[in-house]
């Protein structure tokens, strides 16, 4: 798929509910089992064919259809802030905080993304619906394991 969508949300959102699976360019959710409530993420499309401007999320009661729906845009998240101002681009202009899948390339079109603030608000939405799911990590994911650090005694002396 010209998202890869699945790596988006397994490698760098990884958002913790373990009955969970991505089909096509959506990721569905039970974040917490026993509830008929059930969460879908998708991109949120822009007027533009193949062009996406932030993740929509709803939520969906099994026996009642769609409850809510929201949408994250990429630019209020600072999501390609880093790969925008590269690029020379601002707010309000063309391209600026979107991805498209208009190029067929081996790599996803949201390479480089930030997801904290976006992962943040998406655990925001979800414990506010879904009362009982498990927290999202909002903080930046940790780069290594920690080096342990050597102890310091004083020496003996006999």
């Amino acid at each position: 798929m010209a998202l890869f969508t699945e790596q988006l949300f397994a490698d760098h959102l990884t958002l913790p509910y373990p009955e969970a699976a991505v089909v096509g360019d959506a990721y569905y959710a039970a974040p917490v089992p026993d509830l008929p409530l059930r969460l879908r993420i998708d991109f949120a499309p822009t007027i533009y064919a193949g062009r996406y401007d932030g993740l929509r999320l709803q939520v969906v009661h099994l026996g009642q259809g769609p409850i809510d729906t929201a949408v994250l845009r990429f630019a209020e998240y600072g999501a390609f802030e880093v790969r925008d101002r590269r690029r020379g681009k601002k707010p309000g202009q063309d391209g600026y905080g979107t991805v498209t899948d208009w190029n067929h390339s081996e790599h996803a079109p949201w390479v480089g993304i930030n997801v904290i603030r976006l992962r943040a608000a998406i655990d925001q939405y979800v414990r506010l619906w879904i009362p009982g799911a498990p927290p999202v990590r909002t903080g930046p994911p940790p780069l290594t394991a920690p080096v342990p650090q050597a102890r310091t005694s004083p020496t003996r002396t006999r």
